[in-house]
């Protein structure tokens, strides 16, 4: 059965019951089942995985082959976006919300045999919080934005050995964030002793980038899959079955990452049944992908796709009335309906509609060229030009294609009298080093949620004054917005916090406008009709572990 209608979040579980063929989703599967088959399940990859330590790691390719390999302390649970327990099997914070107390899953093994222990876990914590000056200044970038930094400035203060299966960590205030942000990939537990004998912390500076040590290509976790080999010259990442993983056994003993830069290429490639599914595939060739009897999974949207803004770059940009003239130059309605996939929406704040802290009475801001050319003028910025930049060689789940969408706003803008000027680089080819170091004015970027949190979404964009990519800290309003964020992140009634969030939000979109929301895209996976057992993930966060081909 074909999945083709987008579904809310709270659903998506229903809609994964078309693909998973009554594959069991029990976890906790004691010494488990054996796998079902000896057989290979094949999935084209965008891109090849940046660094397989998935601590250093940034990029969704580079997660989707570690979040087979590595487990976390808590979990999300497949197919939807709520936490469950991981290698932690119960947790509960202290009265002041900065003790938290994990109780860890007994009979747990690294690959390499080493046991999974309350000593294994603060070994992990220790070796994530002391990064050296490299390593801080690019690599460990999912925890100085989620920990808000190294050392005292961190929210990570300590972890404490309780007894063989219980560990205290302790952080530096209540937050929302607490313990959901274990579950990012980033933070999956790896082998202590692996880790010392791959020296995992040795990151270096090497030129424009960063050199790795042994242990980055060789990484040991405690999931249902391990390395078997990334074969660089014939873009391959092979992983095989963890016979001794603690839950049920993977259905296939290998996995194989076949990686395929363009969509077009993997859309032939599952057509002649070298790869059994892919992701992203273009919204033009749902239809045809499914009359070919192919499964098409269309995901709810837990993105957005936004037109960043830096005043560090262009002074201009500090003016409200020039963001506000940006956004009324855009037709993001006819964007919409004319470059996105059925079921996008335009976008009235950072945050898509299943996240808490959502403001319901925002409406979009109107497409109004006059009034464009109005504030333009108000403003003295008739004529201004704008370095605006989109990335190439790249599918996004909220960008499907960048080009297009991209001439869509460029012709917007120059509509208004602004001068354009283009600018594009490989995504991985100094797209993304230019947005961090702050080379463009405007730039086309977006955000697939990690978990249910506002905090997730304009927390990361906007929290820390001191390095963000929307240059917050030259502007009157960045202080008081980070200031905020804060605040609203450590209040523990949830019900008072989603109220402070939607009053945020409310504040970010009239008063400050630090960037342009642009829309909310589902994206869609397609696999082949031998596919079984495959659980979509509104966070494209799929576990392949439960996948199973040919019909066995």
């Amino acid at each position: 059965m074909t999945v083709r209608k987008s579904v809310p979040l709270a659903l998506i579980s229903v809609a994964a019951l078309a693909l998973t063929a009554c594959a069991s989703s029990d976890r906790d599967g004691g010494s488990g089942s054996e796998g079902d088959t000896g057989g290979t399940f094949t999935f084209g990859a965008a891109g090849a995985p940046s660094v397989l330590d998935p601590f250093y790691a940034t990029d969704g390719e580079t997660f989707r082959v570690t979040r087979q390999i590595f487990e976390g302390l808590v979990e999300i649970k497949q197919g939807s976006a709520e936490m469950e327990p991981g290698l932690a099997t119960e947790w509960k914070p202290s009265e002041d919300g900065k003790t938290w107390t994990f109780t860890l899953r007994e009979g747990v093994k690294f690959s390499d045999g080493e046991p999974f222990n309350a000593d294994a876990v603060c070994k992990n914590f220790e070796r994530m919080a002391d990064q050296n000056e490299a390593a801080q200044s690019g690599p460990a970038e999912y925890w100085a934005y989620s920990m808000e930094g190294f050392g005292k400035d961190s929210l990570y203060r300590s972890c404490k050995v309780v007894d063989e299966k219980t560990v205290d960590v302790e952080v530096s205030k209540a937050t929302s964030k607490f313990p959901v942000v274990l579950s990012l990939s980033s933070f999956a537990m790896q082998s202590p002793k692996a880790m010392d004998e791959g020296k995992a912390n040795d990151v270096k500076t090497a030129g424009e980038g960063f050199e790795y040590p042994a242990y980055s290509k060789a990484p040991v976790g405690t999931g249902p899959y391990v390395l078997d080999k990334y074969d660089e010259a014939n873009k391959t990442v092979t992983l095989k079955r963890n016979d001794d993983y603690w839950g049920e056994k993977a259905k296939n003993a290998q996995l194989v990452f076949k990686i395929i830069p363009d969509e077009t290429a993997r859309r032939q490639e599952l057509q002649a049944g070298s790869i059994d599914g892919y992701d992203l595939p273009n919204p033009v060739d749902w239809k045809s992908l499914e009359d070919a009897g192919n499964d098409v999974a269309v995901r709810p949207a837990f993105n957005i796709l936004y037109m960043g803004l830096n005043p560090k770059s262009n002074a201009k940009l500090k003016d409200l009335k020039v963001r506000q003239a940006l956004y009324h130059a855009l037709n993001r309605d006819q964007l919409v309906k004319t470059q996105l996939p059925e079921g996008a929406t335009v976008a009235t704040q950072f945050i898509p509609e299943a996240v808490a802290g959502y403001n319901k009475d925002l409406q979009p801001y109107s497409y109004d060229p006059d009034e464009a050319k109005k504030l333009l003028k108000e403003a003295n910025a008739e004529g201004m030009t704008l370095r605006f930049a989109y990335p190439t060689e790249v599918t996004r789940p909220y960008m499907p294609d960048p080009q297009k969408l991209y001439e869509a706003l460029r012709s917007d803008l120059e509509a208004v009298g602004i001068k354009v000027e283009v600018v594009t680089k490989p995504w991985n080819g100094g797209y993304l080093d230019d947005v961090d170091a702050g080379r463009y004015d405007a730039w086309l970027l977006g955000w697939t949620g990690d978990y249910d949190s506002a905090d997730n979404f304009i927390g990361t964009f906007f929290g820390n004054l001191k390095s963000n990519q929307f240059g917050t800290s030259v502007t009157t309003y960045g202080e008081p917005l980070s200031k905020e964020l804060r605040e609203a992140d450590a209040i523990v009634d949830e019900a008072e916090r989603d109220t402070k969030y939607e009053e945020l939000n409310k504040k970010i979109m009239e008063e400050y406008l630090p960037g342009l929301p642009i829309s909310h895209s589902p994206p869609a996976l397609v696999v082949s009709d031998k596919v079984k057992g495959l659980i979509p993930s509104p966070l494209t966060a799929e576990r392949f572990s439960s996948v199973s081909v040919g019909g066995n």
